[in-house]
């Protein structure tokens, strides 16, 4: 398990926690304020986060995923205070649409395992939140202030979080160097657009995503917004119409 994650710190109070063994290559951040921690997203679940992030902060940890996707909730138990937005509730309620087999593929596949992990015991993770976002909101982590942007698109009640005093940007699934997903039924390619437009306006300093390559610059919401202007005017800008490459990324419609 000690090898599973790769920690790095962004500042004495910010960190990102790495699962660079498995093909998503995710990442999960903790801010630490004066009071309270806030950890975004909390991974694949297939080791514990948890013994990491207590290495990190000896604050109460409140655990926001920027969506309710297997890949970004999978420590949520952990955390019995987390906050989830309201369009997504029915996902941690069964409602999920696909099927735990189908996930449990997506957590075995391209992934170096470790040796005491059980697939046949994986769970997609159910549960109440403790507060129910709405988009808007702030989080007052003591001496650090985050807003709750709703980001839909690649999921209905997706969120983006921006701390104004350091610019930092947290986009989840919404901006990554890769495939951008907007194929799946419950992605909408119209309200993609409209995020990139709203992040696309704020002053980030520095963009991190939820997968891949942490090397992004500010620059990039710009050329996504473009792009998916582009694909709308041309009539793309719909399920079924394809993938479209720009280099170090792409967009699957």
């Amino acid at each position: 398990m000690n090898d599973w994650f790769t920690i790095n710190e962004i500042d004495k109070d910010t960190y990102v926690i790495s699962e660079y063994r498995h093909w998503e290559e995710t990442h999960c951040y903790l801010l630490n304020g004066t009071k309270r921690s806030l950890l975004i997203d909390t991974g694949l679940g297939i080791c514990n986060i948890s013994e990491v992030i207590s290495e990190l902060t000896d604050k109460p940890v409140t655990a926001i995923a920027t969506h309710i996707h297997w890949d970004h909730i999978g420590g949520h138990k952990y955390y019995p205070d987390f906050y989830a937005h309201e369009a997504e509730l029915d996902w941690l309620n069964g409602g999920f649409p696909q099927p735990l087999e189908t996930i449990k593929e997506y957590v075995v596949d391209r992934c170096e395992l470790p040796t005491d992990f059980q697939i046949n015991e994986y769970k997609f993770f159910q549960g109440k939140p403790t507060k129910i976002l709405h988009g808007g909101e702030h989080i007052d982590l003591g001496g650090r202030m985050v807003a709750v942007i709703h980001t839909p698109g690649h999921a209905s009640g997706h969120m983006c979080f921006w701390e104004a005093n350091t610019g930092y940007l947290f986009t989840g699934d919404l901006v990554y160097k890769d495939t951008l997903t907007a194929w799946f039924p419950s992605t909408d390619p119209k309200a993609y657009l409209k995020s990139l437009e709203t992040v696309s306006e704020l002053p980030a300093k520095r963009v991190f995503p939820a997968h891949h390559s942490l090397d992004i610059q500010p620059e990039l919401l710009t050329r996504m917004r473009k792009a998916f202007r582009e694909l709308k005017a041309n009539g793309k800008l719909h399920h079924g119409s394809g993938t479209f490459d720009y280099g170090d990324w792409s967009v699957w419609l």
